[in-house]
C-alpha cells in the first residue's frame, strides 16, 4: 500500500468517524430530552402522591387522649 492510499484511507476513516460522532450526538440529544420528560413526570407523580397522602391524613378523626 502506497503513501497516497494510506493518506486516503485515513481521510475516509476520519469522515466515517465524524458521521458516527454526529449520529451519537443526535442520539444523546434525543435521550436527554426523553430523560428530562421522564424527570418532569416523576416530579408530578411525587406531587400527586404527597397531595393524596396529606389529604388522607387530614380526613382522619383526631384521636382523643384520656
Amino acid at each position: 500500500m502506497g503513501l497516497t492510499e494510506r493518506v486516503w484511507d485515513a481521510f475516509a476513516n476520519t469522515i466515517k468517524l465524524n458521521d458516527k460522532v454526529e449520529q451519537l450526538n443526535t442520539t444523546v440529544a434525543k435521550q436527554q430530552s426523553h430523560i428530562e420528560d421522564l424527570n418532569a413526570r416523576v416530579i408530578r407523580l411525587e406531587a400527586a402522591l404527597e397531595f393524596a397522602h396529606h389529604t388522607q391524613r387530614s380526613r382522619r378523626l383526631p384521636t382523643t387522649k384520656r
